[in-house]
């Protein structure tokens, strides 16, 4: 991964993404990648981004959300989430806040793909009411 001056990573997001995921070697690089896929299956127009010195960022008409990597989760963060019904209730963390929701996915969990692409499309309508 190239860096700039700062140590920040530099690039095409789209294959920082990719390098991200190919670093994690492991299930947090396979959930990435899942995840990834279900969103771009949701939305072929999605636009990658990489912000925040490192973290993967999906949007359509504004941010949809976010794909952060952790030790024990790959969190993906919905920047309007509690505006958005979810009805298969995928949200799992942050339920207190007023504004993002996020789904935390653990090595051993199955992701309910037709049900977080649901999700991601009505962030999509959400975005695009504004």
């Amino acid at each position: 991964m190239k860096k700039d001056s700062s140590g920040a990573a530099t690039g095409n997001p789209s294959a920082l993404i990719d390098a991200r995921i190919n670093e994690l070697n492991d299930w947090r690089g396979q959930k990435l990648a899942e995840i990834r896929a279900i969103i771009h299956e949701a939305d072929p127009e999605v636009i990658e981004e990489w912000k925040w010195r490192g973290v993967p960022v999906w949007s359509h008409n504004g941010i949809i959300c976010t794909g952060e990597t952790y030790k024990a989760v790959v969190k993906m963060t919905f920047a309007k989430g509690a505006a958005l019904e979810d009805p298969s209730g995928l949200f799992n963390a942050s339920l207190e806040g007023n504004t993002r929701r996020a789904i935390d996915v653990h090595e051993d969990d199955k992701i309910d793909a037709k049900a977080l692409k649901a999700l991601v499309r009505s962030a999509i309508t959400l975005n695009s009411k504004k």
